[in-house]
């Protein structure tokens, strides 16, 4: 299982890169995650301009297992898609740190990142 350290993770098994200086972040899920899903056969992102609040659920991807609901890493809008995976959404398997990532959020001015876990943390969540 691959968990890059210059990366942060919620419980719900997305992961965030964050840049600090400019208050956003591009997110996806982690590669437990996709591991658990299977093959990715459809992503739906939020639309640009979505409001977020941090753990509202605002998007979907579904697999050849299951339909599961992707939550909000932290409070803001929405400013970019990956505009690949409607076309190409096995990207979440093959690259999920890289060309699967799902979107880019700019945070509020009071919205914070307290909450989100070190590489660390989430290899203790996810390993038995």
């Amino acid at each position: 299982m691959n968990v890059p350290d210059n990366l942060f993770y919620t419980k719900d098994h997305e992961w965030v890169q964050l840049d600090s200086e400019a208050r956003t972040l591009r997110m996806g899920i982690t590669d437990f995650a996709q591991d658990a899903l299977g093959d990715v056969v459809f992503v739906q992102a939020p639309a640009v301009g979505t409001h977020t609040q941090v753990g509202m659920t605002f998007a979907e991807v579904e697999s050849s297992k299951s339909v599961s609901d992707i939550y909000a890493p932290a409070t803001g809008v929405i400013t970019e898609i990956n505009e690949d995976l409607a076309e190409s959404p096995q990207r979440v398997n093959e690259d999920p740190y890289g060309k699967g990532w799902i979107c880019a959020i700019e945070l509020t001015p009071d919205a914070t990142t307290d909450h989100l876990l070190d590489a660390a943390a989430y290899k203790e969540l996810v390993q038995p």
